[in-house]
């Protein structure tokens, strides 16, 4: 994925780009804002955990580290 992240700074490079797919724990956010990603979009993610709050506050930790 960086390196897509890279073809698209150089054609745009104020667009905003996030991650949208295989989001289901914090590494996950980790690795997708490591590869270059100003964010994730969750959905099965979160609707399909047994406690979509702590899941929630996973992601969210995850973007500190």
């Amino acid at each position: 994925m960086s390196g897509t992240v890279h073809v698209v700074r150089e054609i745009n490079a104020e667009v905003v780009i996030l991650c949208g797919a295989g989001i289901s724990a914090g590494e996950d956010v980790r690795a997708a804002l490591r590869l270059g990603t100003q964010g994730v979009l969750v959905a099965s993610g979160v609707v399909k955990a047994k406690d979509p709050y702590a899941i929630m506050l996973e992601f969210a930790e995850a973007t500190k580290k």
